[in-house]
C-alpha cells in the first residue's frame, strides 16, 4: 500500500507513481472517477477507464484517477481500486460536500468534477481532464440548480480540460456564471464553446489558443499576477467527425425535455435522466460520441500538463 501523505489537514493517499511524478516536477493530469461509475455502462467502463489512462501516458503524462476507496481519498487508483470503483453497487457521487461524510463512513464514493478539483488541487495536480463540465440547468430561475462545479472552480487553482458543457444545460447562463466567478475559458483551437455532444454550442468565446504551449504560457502568467487562485477552462471540441449529428441531437433534446417535464423529474436526477434518454434515443451514438471526447480531453491534458511541467 502507498504511504500517507499529510496535505492540508487531510490524510490523502498518492499513488506512487503519482507522489514520484509529483516530487520531480513531471506532468500529472487528474481524472475524475464518477464517469467511470455512473457515466459509463458496465462492463465497458472499466476498460474504457484503462484506455483514458492509456490516452494520458500515451501523451506524456501521469494518469491520477481520483476516488474515495475504503473512506481515504486516493490521488491515482490502482487496478483493484480502479475495478472497485467500475463494479462496486455500493459507489456513491461524491461532490466536494459529501468528501468527509463518506471518507467518516469508510466509504467507496467516485469524485465529481468538483471533488476532483478540489482533491487533485490539494494534491498540487494542476491539470484535470473530464468530459463536460457542470453549469446552470434550465428553469434555474425557479428550480436555483445550479452545479458545484463553477463555485468549487472558482477558489480551485486547476486547470480543467473539457469539452464544454451539455447542451441539457443552459450554456448561456453558465458562461455568464463562469464569467462573473472569474473562471478563465479558452477555446482550444475554437472561437466557438463546444456543446458537448457538438462542436459548437453557438455560443462565442472571447480568447482562443492553439497549441498546449499557449495554455501553459496563460497559466504560468496567471500564478505571476496571482489570479491562479480560480479555475481555468480549457473548452476543447469534439472533432466534427465524431460529433452527434445535429438535426438528430436537437430532436433528441426537444423530446427530452418534454419527457422530463411530462414526469416530474427535477433536481440531481434531471442529468442523468437525460444523459440516459440521449443514449437510447441516439442508439448509442452519444455514448459513443461521449468516449470520443473524454479521451480527445485526456490527450489535450497531457500536453498541456506536459508544456507546464517543461516551463518549471
Amino acid at each position: 500500500m502507498a504511504p500517507l501523505y499529510r496535505i492540508e489537514r487531510i490524510d490523502v493517499q498518492l499513488h506512487p507513481e503519482v507522489a514520484d511524478a509529483l516530487a520531480a516536477g513531471r506532468p500529472v493530469v487528474a481524472l475524475e472517477s464518477t464517469i467511470i461509475s455512473h457515466g459509463l455502462p458496465r462492463p465497458d467502463n472499466l476498460r474504457i477507464a484503462r484506455e483514458i489512462e492509456h490516452e494520458v501516458r500515451q501523451a506524456g503524462a501521469v494518469p491520477a484517477t481520483i476516488a474515495i476507496v475504503d473512506g481515504q481519498a486516493r490521488i491515482g487508483l490502482d487496478d483493484d481500486a480502479l475495478r472497485a470503483v467500475a463494479s462496486s453497487d455500493e459507489v456513491v457521487k461524491v461532490s466536494v460536500r459529501d468528501i468527509a461524510t463518506v471518507a467518516a463512513r469508510n466509504g467507496i464514493g467516485a469524485t465529481t468534477v468538483a471533488s476532483t478539483a478540489h482533491l487533485a488541487a490539494l494534491a498540487g495536480v494542476k491539470v484535470f481532464a473530464t468530459g463536460g463540465l457542470g453549469g446552470v440547468h434550465r428553469e434555474a430561475r425557479d428550480s436555483w440548480d445550479e452545479s458545484a462545479d463553477l463555485t468549487t472552480l472558482s477558489r480551485t487553482p486547476i486547470t480543467v480540460v473539457c469539452a464544454g458543457v451539455k447542451s441539457i444545460l443552459d450554456v448561456a447562463a453558465t458562461l455568464e456564471r463562469l464569467e462573473t466567478l472569474n473562471i478563465g475559458v479558452l477555446g482550444f483551437g475554437t472561437n466557438a464553446f463546444p456543446g458537448f455532444y457538438l462542436a459548437d454550442s453557438g455560443h462565442r468565446l472571447d480568447w482562443r489558443v492553439d497549441s498546449p504551449a499557449e495554455v501553459a504560457a496563460v497559466m504560468r502568467a496567471r500564478e505571476q499576477l496571482s489570479t491562479d487562485g480560480y479555475g481555468l477552462v480549457v473548452a476543447n471540441p469534439i472533432p466534427e467527425a465524431d460529433q452527434l449529428d445535429v438535426t438528430l441531437h436537437d430532436r433528441v433534446l426537444q423530446a427530452g425535455l418534454t419527457e422530463l417535464d411530462r414526469r416530474g423529474v427535477s433536481g440531481k436526477n434531471v442529468t442523468p435522466f437525460l444523459l440516459e434518454f440521449f443514449h437510447a434515443q441516439t442508439h448509442g451514438a452519444s455514448l459513443a460520441a461521449n468516449v470520443t471526447l473524454v479521451l480527445n480531453n485526456a490527450r489535450v491534458a497531457a500536453r498541456i500538463a506536459a508544456e507546464y511541467a517543461a516551463s518549471s
